[in-house]
């Protein structure tokens, strides 16, 4: 489960969180620490927005780029890419998850979109950005810690990359043009850059998805999977947190000051983020749990239907429209909510797998 843990024999033996390390116990508190640290920062530190977005790859700030490499690779480094094939033979699995990331989540962000804030142009634009970047990273840490599948999730991600790169720009202008024609609703125009979205793909996906792959291959080869996967991944496990907490800080941090400065804005934006994520992670669950895709499964399911590309939507609303815009605020808002409200559905998961999976065993 976490990058310290062993897996238990049956789901009846130790509490979950008797068995987990300090850093993983009381992963919601150092999470939310890391949010305070970084508004903090951005509020009171002169500059330093400016200094963290003075280097960027693509679109992102060269830090936020580093510590997302940072969290994925140990992650993708436990993988085990001999076993992904299983994943690509359960079509219902595939299929379902490609219906739920690209139909329904992006229609339902939509539809919140213009519930909760139909007089707000700028934040409405915004969160259907945010509806339109499927997760292809920090998916990863929080299907990790729930138990998810990890092979099934880095198929689904890689999935969910290739989509995203083809119909990132096709989604975005049905649903800012095309589908408010039709209901008679203002339209928005939006080029989306097409490199953008690649480079992020290849960026925070594509790289450490290599440094994963080979780490494995080239571990087991060398000396075995028992000393890969009880040696090497303990000591490679704890930098995926890492990276997690310095990625948060500094991601407050950029936005920090925009945050603070604007509370009710910031309220209007969240409440359909929050609706969002819960509903979709919901229906995940009631869903797998309906095709008995078993716990695992489901679990990667729900978290990779739920979770958003913030740095992508970041990016693309940056680079469409400025970094001061409303539609940035709204792809800043976007992890703002989705951090506590993800690392909160992981305990949810948790608790759900010793109500509805009881039977099953935890994934190795």
């Amino acid at each position: 489960m976490s990058t310290t843990t062993t897996t238990p024999s049956t789901p009846g033996e130790a509490a979950v969180v008797g068995r987990l390390s300090t850093l993983d116990r009381f992963l919601a508190v150092w999470i939310i620490a890391a949010m305070a640290a970084g508004l903090l920062l951005g509020r009171f530190v002169p500059g330093l927005n400016t200094a963290l977005d003075s280097v960027k790859v693509g679109s992102v700030s060269l830090p936020i780029a580093v510590g997302l490499l940072v969290m994925m690779y140990p992650v993708l480094a436990k993988v085990r890419y001999n076993e992904t094939g299983r994943v690509l033979a359960d079509r219902k699995l595939l299929i379902t998850s490609l219906i739920i990331n690209w139909v329904a989540a992006p229609a339902f962000m939509f539809a919140l979109a213009w519930i909760f804030v139909p007089d707000l142009p700028e934040y409405r634009t915004g969160l259907i950005i945010v509806g339109l970047a499927r997760c292809i990273a920090m998916v990863m840490i929080w299907n990790d810690l729930a138990c998810g599948d990890r092979e099934a999730a880095t198929v689904l991600v890689l999935i969910n990359s290739v989509f995203q790169v083809f119909a990132f720009g096709a989604l975005g202008w049905f649903y800012l043009q095309v589908l408010p024609g039709w209901l008679g609703l203002p339209t928005t125009s939006a080029d989306f850059s097409f490199w953008a979205i690649t480079a992020s793909v290849l960026i925070f996906l594509g790289i450490p998805l290599l440094a994963g792959f080979l780490t494995r291959t080239i571990g087991e080869k060398a000396k075995g999977r028992e000393w890969y996967e009880g040696k090497l991944l303990p000591k490679l496990g704890p930098w995926a947190l890492y990276g997690l907490l310095f990625t948060i800080v500094l991601l407050f941090a950029l936005q920090g000051d925009s945050i603070t400065s604007k509370p009710l804005d910031v309220a209007r934006i969240a409440l359909p983020l929050l609706v969002y994520f819960i509903v979709v992670f919901a229906v995940g669950m009631v869903i797998g749990r309906a095709l008995n895709l078993g716990y695992a499964k489901t679990t990667t399911l729900a978290f990779t239907a739920s979770g958003n590309n913030f740095e992508l939507a970041i990016a693309v609303a940056i680079g469409t429209f400025g970094v001061t815009s409303g539609q940035a605020l709204a792809g800043v808002v976007g992890p703002l909510i989705e951090v506590p409200v993800l690392i909160a559905l992981v305990y949810v998961a948790l608790w759900a797998r010793k109500r509805f999976f009881a039977n099953e065993l935890l994934p190795a």
